[in-house]
Parts: structure tokens; C-alpha cells; sequence
């Protein structure tokens, strides 16, 4: 009778990670990582539109976004493609985590230089790294599922 629910159990536990097996994200994470990227694009994009800057650096600073929300998911993808043994040139490589970096650097250089208060400051690095994180999930998600979705 032990065993029979030792079985049962064991059974149970296999079919509850099937998922994680099978490498399909989670509705769950999938849902959240849309919710991240809306917040943190709506509130750095909120904050840039009720700024007291001129439009050039508010430009300047939504310039900055869209170049490192590119730039990370270039990098993204590189590496999972040279992961799943896809080629990628190691000079598009290269220049996808170059610009990564360097999306970053201008607006650390940017808020550093701005005449904003340190809050301000901290709000936009915040929504930046949040949107960045999240773009680099959503990537994830979407080579994750089309994966899982070519297996069945």
C-alpha cells in the first residue's frame, strides 16, 4: 500500500515538472515579464513627459531606451544562438554586448551631468535596468515557446 502511494507520489511530482523539462516558460513568467517591460517603458516614458527638460534631452534620454532595449535583446539573442549551435559572427556578437554597454554608460553619463534631483536620478536608472531586464525575458520567452512549439 506504501509503495502504491510512494508511486502515486513520484508520478505526481513527474508530471508537475514537465513543464520545467520541457523548457516552455510559464504563463506565469511569461505574464510577467510583459507587465515589467509595460511598467518600466510606461514609467521611464511617463517621467520623461513630465520632466522639466528641454525636448532635446528628453530625445536624448527616450533615444537611449529604445538603443538598449535593442541592445540587449541583440545580445540575447547572439548568445542563445551560439548556445543552440545557430552561427553568429563574433563581430555581430561583439557589437551587440559593445552597445549594450555603451546604452548604459550614456545614460549613466547623462543623469550624472543632469539637473535633476537624486530621486529623479534613481527613478529613471531604475525603470532602464527594469525595461532592459524585461525585454531580455520576453526574448527568452518567445525562443522558448517557439522551441517547445517545433518539439510537439
Amino acid at each position: 500500500m506504501e509503495n502504491q502511494e510512494f508511486l502515486s507520489e513520484e508520478k505526481k511530482s513527474k508530471e508537475s515538472n514537465s513543464t520545467f523539462e520541457s523548457g516552455k516558460p510559464t504563463p506565469a513568467f511569461v505574464t510577467a515579464s510583459w507587465i515589467a517591460l509595460f511598467v518600466g517603458m510606461a514609467a521611464y516614458c511617463i517621467g520623461l513627459w513630465n520632466a522639466d527638460m528641454w525636448l532635446n534631452e528628453k530625445g536624448y534620454y527616450f533615444a537611449i531606451l529604445i538603443f538598449g532595449l535593442f541592445s540587449v535583446i541583440s545580445v540575447q539573442k547572439s548568445v542563445r544562438d551560439k548556445q543552440e549551435g545557430i552561427p553568429v559572427t563574433e563581430a555581430y556578437h561583439g557589437l551587440s554586448w559593445f552597445t549594450s554597454f555603451v546604452s548604459i554608460l550614456l545614460l549613466i553619463i547623462g543623469l550624472w551631468h543632469a539637473d535633476l534631483a537624486l530621486s529623479e536620478k534613481g527613478f529613471y536608472g531604475m525603470a532602464f535596468t527594469l525595461s532592459l531586464y524585461a525585454s531580455i525575458s520576453i526574448q527568452k520567452n518567445v525562443r522558448d515557446l517557439r522551441l517547445h512549439n517545433q518539439k510537439r
